[in-house]
């Protein structure tokens, strides 16, 4: 049985499913909530912002009507928000859903939160934040030699780029910080070029959805993004239109080619971070059947 044990309320059921962008997690959990009669909470970093709905695949209105969501539509995109905030709506999902609910999504972070807790460290600083981020990691990691430090999984330059961002502030990093167990985690994957072309089919029915009259709408509504925002796939790409950077061709294109490196990257966290129960899916696999097979993982009925 693959259940998430969740620091917040151990004793409620999380049933987790994880995975790439474009993998089909979001419908595979829709079908088995409805078929469970269990709410989801989202654990997708770019669902959180209201009004950004193509570009993120957000859950339909209708598919939103048939599953109490939670995690979604948090904040403006003119809004910070912090793997923190999202852990407090986490909890105030479980405390709604005590029977148990169903976590789906591709930030790595979120699950890592639900399922570890956070650092006790110092706030995020945005400005050391960018200037550390601008640095390569051979640098990142003498620098923290020069504090005396040394991280686990070392390659990762996030962690690096937290570490010293902690360290520079004066604070000091945990015993055994980043050498965290490691949590159950169960995943949806699928081969790298079947997963490319639900990548291109997916973004090219973003921009046949209205992405470009979107991304003009939230623009006139929020002429100022946070940081997270503006960098979305798909967003920041559709703004470049816009504004007569791109050509729509070229955005498309690169649209694919970042949400091609986001998948690589979701997977490659997944790995290094948790003990993960890969769901393979393949040619004439449809939502039913991977939904059986993830009920069947949790443990759960699933009649076929």
């Amino acid at each position: 049985m693959s259940l998430c044990s969740s620091v917040i309320s151990p004793s409620s059921p999380a049933y987790c499913l994880a995975g790439a962008t474009a993998s089909g997690k979001t419908a595979v959990a829709q079908a088995l909530a409805e078929r469970l009669g269990l709410p989801i909470l989202s654990a997708d970093a770019m669902l959180v912002y209201a009004g950004m709905d193509i570009g993120t695949a957000k859950p339909t209105a209708a598919e939103r009507g048939a599953v109490p969501y939670f995690g979604l539509d948090l904040v403006t995109p003119g809004e910070d928000f912090s793997a923190a905030a999202w852990l407090a709506e986490a909890r105030r999902a479980q405390a709604a859903s005590p029977t148990g609910l169903i976590v789906a999504g591709g930030t790595g972070l979120y699950f890592s939160a639900l399922l570890r807790g956070l650092d006790p460290t110092p706030p995020a600083n945005p400005a050391l934040r960018a200037r550390l981020e601008a640095l390569p990691p051979e640098e990142l990691r003498a620098r923290l030699r020069a504090h005396g430090q040394t991280v686990a999984d070392a390659a990762n330059p996030r962690r690096l780029v937290r570490a010293l961002e902690i360290l520079e502030q004066g604070g000091a990093l945990p015993a055994g910080w980043g050498e965290r167990p490691r949590p159950r985690l169960l995943a949806l994957t699928w081969p790298r070029e079947t997963l490319h072309r639900r990548i291109a089919a997916r973004v090219e029915a973003m921009y046949a959805a209205g992405l470009l009259e979107e991304a003009a709408a939230l623009r006139r509504r929020f002429p100022a993004w946070s940081r997270t925002a503006a960098q979305a796939i798909g967003y920041a790409e559709a703004f470049a239109v816009l504004d007569g950077a791109m050509t729509e061709a070229e955005a498309r294109e690169r649209t694919v080619v970042r949400t091609r490196q986001l998948a690589r990257r979701q997977e490659t966290y997944l790995r290094h971070q948790f003990t993960v129960d890969w769901v393979q899916a393949g040619p004439g696999d449809g939502i039913e059947s991977l939904a059986g097979r993830v009920a069947e993982k949790w443990g759960l009925p699933w009649a076929r």
